[in-house]
């Protein structure tokens, strides 16, 4: 967890889910494991120097079977998931629920050893076992442990229902194969028991436990960081890159260019993102990865919206990275072969610059002044349009401007150097010494300059205001030096 603390903030919390029978959920919540509680039900900090708080989720079921039902409903509201086994994982797995980092407990090892010595004490013979929910090399050491062989073990490593488990161990005890079952699954041991089959429970260790829940919260950890990796879209209009046939009109072309513009504004405003003009064919938006995770992952972004909308294709390339001109060099490779592919091909119905999509586009202009979006269009042609749009254009060196990257520079100078850039307004109060209100202010105001990035929603953190995260652009306080 060392290696988490040194990135993640003192005050920063991740929210892991606990996937498992009720007895064992609440178990690990009310074990008492080490640290002490914090503000809310079921909230701990590690017992480590890092101070990373972690919140649990409990998502208990009655039968394996329903894993994939409560993983679901979790949704996307914990940064990991921590199960009972790998056998509520892989139902998890097998149904597609899955959308963040998992990690079973693991039964082999402590717990199956920790099993086969309380079955040898209360007298029953561990030489033919069968197990379940392990794997045959985790059986093999734990009898190697007691100094048994392990040619007398069968071990049924496929992932099975309750009843075939069942059924799997009985049979071998019936014919005389075996002579004790081990299973990690309640409800098997409770079929064996009425089937007079002697059976022991494997049960999770405190250590197991600790360690996967140290695990699930590392990896929870590292999920939250990726989240506020920046991310870059590179959106290129191939119809202006790439003109055929009759030269579009200036005037069209300015169109076009506008609505284009217009439209990208009001999408990244709604995954908290940035708009700017590389060229005249082509626009840069700055977000974050987590805000960009959700559209990126089915579909680029953008291309079905401005297709339905403007009756023209983009071209979107993504790419990541630990620095805005990383991700934009990431982006601008994601869309080479769009580049390299011949004019006219790659576009979809729409796409070619004839007059019907950039007539659309005008509408579409007219539409968007209307309701205010871009407020002081004028119609009486491209230039003035242009001139007059009251999108998001570049910052200026103006008061404003200098007073966020002042406040910029003061927070990057506060944070330490191995800090991760993420801070909310209590933080941001603590850092610059102001109250919650006025840091509120001024990291609205360092968003409006483009010199943040809100973060996705917080989950369940702390009762009343909800705390919204920004992801500071101190990249640009290099990029003003070097100008």
């Amino acid at each position: 967890m060392t290696a988490v603390g040194r990135v993640l903030q003192h005050d920063q919390q991740v929210a892991v889910g606990l996937v498992g029978p009720h007895q064992l959920v609440e178990r690990i919540v009310l074990a008492g494991l080490p640290g002490r509680a914090g503000p809310g039900p079921a909230v701990y900090v590690l017992p480590s120097d890092d101070g990373l708080h972690y919140r649990l989720h409990m998502a208990a079921y009655r039968s394996e079977q329903e894993a994939a039902e409560k993983v679901a409903r979790l949704g996307r509201g914990v940064d990991a998931c921590l199960f009972a086994s790998r056998v509520p994982l892989e139902y998890a797995r097998r149904a597609g629920v899955l959308v963040c980092p998992s990690v079973p407990i693991q039964l082999g090892g402590g717990p199956l050893l920790a099993t086969l010595l309380a079955a040898q004490r209360m007298g029953a013979d561990v030489t033919r076992p069968s197990f379940d929910t392990v794997s045959r090399a985790d059986a093999e050491r734990a009898l190697a442990d007691l100094g048994l062989s392990a040619d007398g073990a069968q071990v049924q490593e496929e992932v099975s229902g309750p009843a075939a488990l069942a059924s799997y161990h009985a049979r071998l005890w019936q014919v005389g194969v075996t002579s004790v079952a081990c299973t990690g699954l309640d409800e098997v041991a409770r079929r064996l028991k009425t089937a007079g089959v002697p059976v022991f429970a494997v049960r999770a260790t405190e250590t197991a436990i600790s360690s996967a829940l140290r695990i699930a919260t590392l990896l929870a950890g590292r999920r939250v960081l990726a989240d506020s990796q920046l991310a870059v879209a590179l959106v290129e209009i191939p119809s202006l890159r790439d003109p055929t046939g009759r030269p579009t009109a200036r005037q069209a072309r300015e169109e076009l260019r506008l609505a284009v513009h217009g439209f990208l504004v009001r999408e990244s405003q709604r995954v908290g993102g940035t708009v700017s003009q590389v060229s005249d064919h082509s626009f840069l938006v700055l977000a974050t990865r987590g805000s960009l995770a959700a559209e990126a992952a089915a579909h680029p972004p953008f291309v079905a919206a401005a297709r339905e909308l403007l009756g023209v294709t983009l071209e979107v390339g993504i790419g990541l990275g630990r620095s805005e001109q990383e991700a934009e060099d990431q982006a601008r490779l994601a869309l080479a072969p769009h580049r390299r592919a011949a004019p006219g091909k790659g576009r979809g119905p729409g796409a070619t610059a004839g007059v019907q999509p950039v007539s659309r586009a005008a509408v579409v202009v007219r539409e968007i002044a209307s309701r205010g979006a871009l407020a002081g269009a004028a119609a009486d042609g491209a230039n003035d349009r242009a001139e007059k749009v009251t999108t998001f254009p570049a910052p200026v060196d103006g008061l404003s401007r200098l007073r966020s990257l002042e406040t910029l520079a003061r927070l990057a100078q506060k944070l330490a150097a191995d800090a991760s850039p993420i801070v909310d307004a209590e933080l941001t109060g603590r850092l610059l010494s102001v109250t919650p209100r006025t840091a509120r202010r001024q990291l609205r105001a360092l968003a409006e300059q483009g010199l943040a990035l809100p973060l996705p929603p917080s989950r369940n953190r702390h009762p009343g205001r909800p705390r919204q995260a920004y992801r500071l652009i101190i990249e640009k306080l290099d990029q003003r030096a070097a100008q």
